[in-house]
């Protein structure tokens, strides 16, 4: 019994970047050698299904619990890390449309069937306000988190203002617990990555590389550009202090593990232990958090803006300076109601599309282009995103001390 709690204690003391790099390595080599042994990447599936799972009622037990303890204060914070999100997801698709204007891309498109996609932005704005008021228990089963944090943030008020301190106390313990339970669960993630990369290897190969590579790396230029140079730069105006250690962490701690799950709403345990560990503040961060793995979409932006520029290049259709300003808007807008899952912004490119007059039929081709390289296209857009949420919550956290101490 002792040796099998030394063992645990020495695997959990050890550092979860080179664990999960040695998962890494571990699951490619197998992939490329060993393709037929499909029974591996199960282990993929389970450490995704887990954090899908235990998220929403994280979200729900945190945000509650957080608002109900708050004695305020957190209002700059939450308008500086709201501003960040935007700003940083309109500079993307602004990124995008200039990358797309430098090296314009064109596809070859085929027939393919019909998916259902928001045909304006109208239908989008729809979608998340029907989302934000619907039942909250189905909010919390169906991972809606425009729901969970609809009915968390009212909870807490309500707990705030009627329970006694015992209620909140029980309630924050509830938080406690589920948290208890992520740590457990994120302790496997070298496991659940072996698992993801020998099913992504296994399947793809390195063909994903050559086919479409010069959409891929349009796509991956102006995503890497955003992250490395606009982030830091808004990040740096914002708290006046070198951004690049915060965001080196991110990338690491946040990032890695959100390239392989391509889910910001599975990372969202991961980023919320990122952020305790940099010590920030609780009541904050469980609330920007999922707030960011819902609007903060930069990665989004440049998919749809590509994506849909490049059906704009294969058809011929005219984007002039106005149109493209209205584009990078749109995709900014549109990208926000993107669904934190694998290949969630992909179905809002017909959206775009639908602005520059291109049919939807048209459209949904260049969806299925984007699931041929969602492989790589995905995984570094949600590993963009889901980093950034942290960096941006940190870096408005920065900001609203640094003010502070210069009134103090």
């Amino acid at each position: 019994m002792n040796n099998s709690k030394n063992i645990f204690t020495r695997w959990s003391e050890t550092s979860l970047v080179l664990r999960i790099l040695v998962g890494l390595i571990i699951g490619a080599v197998l992939g490329l050698l060993c393709p037929g042994w499909s029974a591996i990447s199960i282990l993929g599936t389970i450490f995704v299904s887990a954090l899908k799972a235990i998220a929403p009622v994280l979200v729900a037990t945190l945000v509650a619990a957080s608002i109900a303890k708050a004695h305020g204060g957190l209002g700059p914070r939450f308008r500086s890390v709201i501003l960040l999100y935007l700003l940083s997801t309109l500079t993307a698709a602004i990124t995008a449309v200039i990358g797309s204007s430098l090296f314009p891309i064109t596809l070859h498109l085929q027939d393919v069937a019909a998916e259902s996609a928001p045909s304006a932005l109208t239908d989008v704005f729809k979608a998340l306000l029907s989302n934000m008021v619907s039942n909250p228990l189905a909010s919390v089963t169906s991972a809606n988190y425009i729901g969970i944090l609809f009915w968390a943030i009212l909870t807490g008020l309500a707990l705030k203002l009627m329970a006694s301190p015992g209620t909140i106390k029980v309630v924050s313990d509830l938080a406690d617990v589920i948290t208890l339970i992520v740590k457990w669960i994120i302790q496997f993630a070298p496991f659940g990555i072996l698992g993801l990369v020998f099913a992504a290897v296994s399947e793809s190969g390195l063909e994903v590389f050559t086919v479409y590579g010069k959409l891929v790396l349009l796509l991956l230029g102006c995503m890497l550009f955003n992250a490395l140079v606009f982030n830091p730069l808004l990040s740096f105006i914002a708290t006046r202090r070198n951004p690049y250690p915060l965001l080196w962490n991110c990338l690491k701690e946040s990032g890695l593990n959100a390239f392989f799950t391509r889910s910001s709403a599975a990372n969202i345990p991961i980023n919320i232990a990122l952020c305790k560990k940099l010590g920030m503040d609780e009541d904050f961060y469980s609330v920007s958090i999922p707030l960011g793995a819902t609007i903060n979409m930069n990665g989004a932006a440049v998919t749809i803006t590509v994506m849909t520029l490049a059906v704009a290049h294969t058809v011929g259709a005219e984007v002039g300076f106005l149109s493209a300003i209205m584009l990078s808007i749109i995709a900014t807008l549109g990208a926000c109601g993107a669904s934190g899952v694998a290949g969630g912004s992909l179905l809002l490119i017909p959206m775009a599309c639908s602005f520059l007059g291109i049919g939807n039929d048209v459209a949904m081709q260049a969806v299925a282009v984007g699931f041929i390289i969602g492989v790589i296209q995905d995984s570094v857009e949600t590993a963009l995103n889901s980093s950034g949420d942290v960096f941006f919550t940190a870096s408005a956290e920065y900001c609203d001390k640094r003010k502070k101490s210069k009134t103090s």
